[in-house]
C-alpha cells in the first residue's frame, strides 16, 4: 500500500483536497506517478466504516513564495542547517472525487457514498486487485461503472479524459469486456476531441 498524503479539506460531501506528503513527512513519500490523473485512492473513514474509494482529477501547487522577490537573509538550500525549524509552506495538493465505498465486510457500493471523511484521514493508492474488486459486479462476471454518468453529468471539461483513463485502466483488467469498454471509449473520446468544440 502507497500512502499518498492526508485530507486537509473538502469542498463538497464528495469532492476533497489531499496534501501529498513531501520529502522528510514520511519515510518513503510517493512518486509523483502515485497521485497521478486518474489515479484510484482509498480514503479512510471512522472505525467500521471502511473506506471511500476515489479519482485523482486535479492537481495544485502550493508556493507561497512566488511573488517575493525581496532579499533574502539566506539561502533555500542553507534554511535546513541553520533553520530547521523553517516550515517549508510549500505543497502539492490533489483533488479526489469520491466515487463509491467499500465497506468494512468487503460490500462494494458505487456511488455517493453516505459517510464523509475527516481531516487528517489518510489517502493511499489502491492496488489493481482493489481497483478489480471495486468494479467486478456482484457476481464476478461483469463490470461495474455506475458512478460515470454522476461524473459526466458535472460538467466539467477534465471528467472525459478522467474517465477515459478509466477505460483505459479498466481494459486490461476485464478483457471479457473489451467490447462495451470500446464503445464507452469511442463516445468519451467524442467527447473529449469534438464536444469542447461546439
Amino acid at each position: 500500500m502507497c500512502l499518498i498524503g492526508r485530507i486537509v479539506k473538502s469542498t463538497t460531501h464528495v469532492d476533497y483536497v489531499c496534501q501529498v506528503y513531501g520529502a522528510g513527512e514520511i519515510t518513503s513519500p510517493p512518486a509523483p506517478e502515485d497521485h497521478a490523473f486518474g489515479t484510484f485512492v482509498r480514503v479512510s473513514l471512522a472505525a467500521g466504516e471502511g473506506h471511500l474509494v476515489g479519482l485523482v482529477c486535479d492537481t495544485v501547487l502550493m508556493n507561497p513564495e512566488f511573488g517575493h522577490l525581496g532579499p533574502r537573509l539566506s539561502p533555500i538550500a542553507d534554511l535546513e542547517i541553520f533553520s530547521p525549524d523553517y516550515l517549508n509552506e510549500r505543497a502539492v495538493l490533489v483533488t479526489v472525487v469520491a466515487v463509491g465505498q467499500v465497506t468494512v465486510d468487503g460490500e462494494v457500493c458505487q456511488g455517493i457514498p453516505l459517510p464523509a471523511a475527516t481531516l487528517g484521514a489518510a489517502v493511499e493508492k489502491m492496488s489493481g486487485e482493489e481497483v478489480r474488486s471495486f468494479h467486478s459486479s456482484p457476481a464476478g462476471e461483469g463490470l461495474l461503472l455506475a458512478y460515470a454518468p454522476r461524473l459526466l453529468a458535472r460538467g466539467e471539461p477534465l471528467m472525459p479524459h478522467l474517465l477515459l483513463r478509466v477505460v483505459d485502466h479498466l481494459a486490461g483488467m476485464f478483457p471479457g469486456q473489451s467490447r462495451q469498454l470500446a464503445v464507452l471509449r469511442g463516445n468519451l473520446a467524442w467527447k473529449t476531441a469534438v464536444a469542447p468544440l461546439g
